[in-house]
């Protein structure tokens, strides 16, 4: 991760500071978020034992809704970090976000995996209402 805001921020700078931020932002969703989203859901896959086309599907039903929702949070905190941190401090900052965020990959990997092992009942169901019923 370190590489990536050396690389955007040795490139990309224009006399415009708002274009700089602006294109280091859309680099960044469009070169990084695929490829970490199909690293993370196709090696989270595979250590748990799915086979290539089960891996496949998973990345097919998991990289498209992550990208979209990557758009919700990523550019928010690219711009923060390019506009107001220093290059130091950029790893750790959007380290602490990927925390939340790989919460958020780790859930919807795992209601992808309910989804392709056929489970029926919800993931967020409480454990009570289960043993209730």
């Amino acid at each position: 991760m370190p590489c990536r805001f050396v690389w955007l921020s040795d490139n990309f700078n224009y006399p415009s500071r708002i274009l700089s931020l602006a294109t280091k932002v859309i680099v960044n969703q469009i070169c990084f978020t695929p490829v970490f989203n199909t690293y993370f859901f196709g090696m989270q896959a595979l250590l748990s034992g799915a086979t290539l086309p089960e891996t496949w599907e998973r990345i097919k039903k998991t990289v498209p809704v992550s990208a979209i929702n990557s758009c919700k949070l990523w550019p928010a905190v690219t711009a923060f970090s390019f506009a107001f941190l220093p290059l130091e401090y950029r790893p750790v900052f959007g380290g602490v976000i990927a925390v939340g965020w790989q919460t958020y990959l780790s859930y919807l990997n795992r209601l992808a995996e309910r989804s392709s092992a056929g489970a029926v009942e919800p993931l967020e169901a409480p454990v009570m209402e289960k043993v209730a019923a």
